[in-house]
């Protein structure tokens, strides 16, 4: 193995780690020897990706958890420490995009509840774990966020603006942490994961052609590369910085 890419010894939290992008992560990383905490709203699920991973040949604890109960998430943090005494590697990926027929239709709840699981959520738990991987050997913190950040859209107005959030957050946790921290955002563009059967794809895939350099959506597991390299030695100069993975999104 590269021994850029050689996570043996390393142990990684992935949030939203039960499907889609997390899911491919997770198992990127174990498949390089890392040890991983899988944790998302529905337990059962985290246990069957922790099974992929045992399979690997690697430790995994699956852990039920909400990212956007802000008192649920020192629990997770002391669940990791207490099974693996540290975690190098947290990958913020849990997020929401609900929809919506009018922005007046957006109730307080559910404006509430996209800021909590898309900013609210990272933010406590980058600042549990940062500090503790600070005082430590250090690590890497990669947030996952996406082109709804940067280019504002009809239909996703409160996820656009917790995701700026989110980007925002990067920079300032890559200087509060550092110099042993690393904190970088990958801005994810229209992935085909379960979030995709909502949309029309015909509609979709006729303005792709069009709109994105590379025509198509993306794969869950090309989102693996950017990951990786941020999560690695082969990132050890990169932090404060959002990378785009988007398919050449306008």
């Amino acid at each position: 193995m590269d021994e850029l890419f050689d996570f043996t010894g390393k142990v990684a939290l992935v949030t939203g780690g039960s499907r889609g992008l997390g899911r491919e992560m997770v198992l990127a990383l174990a498949a390089r020897g890392a040890d991983v905490v899988i944790t998302s709203r529905k337990a059962d699920s985290c246990e069957a990706v922790a099974e992929e991973v045992r399979a690997l040949g690697r430790e995994a604890l699956p852990y039920g958890c909400h990212v956007g109960h802000w008192q649920e998430l020192e629990g997770l943090t002391e669940a990791a420490y207490e099974r693996f005494g540290r975690i190098d590697i947290l990958i913020n990926n849990a997020g929401m995009s609900p929809l919506y027929a009018a922005l007046s239709d957006i109730t307080e709840e559910l404006f509430d509840k996209v800021v909590s699981v898309n900013f609210k959520g990272p933010f406590r738990l980058s600042a549990l774990i940062g500090e503790r991987m600070a005082a430590g050997e250090g690590g890497s913190i990669i947030n996952i966020s996406s082109t709804a950040s940067l280019n504002p859209s009809p239909n996703s107005e409160p996820y656009g603006a917790a995701k700026a959030g989110l980007n925002a957050i990067t920079r300032s946790f890559a200087f509060a942490y550092g110099p042993n921290v690393r904190v970088n955002c990958i801005v994810a563009g229209p992935f085909l994961t379960d979030i995709s059967k909502a949309w029309d794809m015909d509609a979709f895939e006729k303005r792709a052609r069009t709109s994105l350099a590379l025509g198509r959506g993306g794969q869950p597991n090309e989102i693996v590369g950017a990951a990786l390299f941020l999560a690695s030695a082969a990132g050890s100069f990169t932090t404060g910085t959002t990378i785009r993975v988007d398919g050449g999104t306008p």
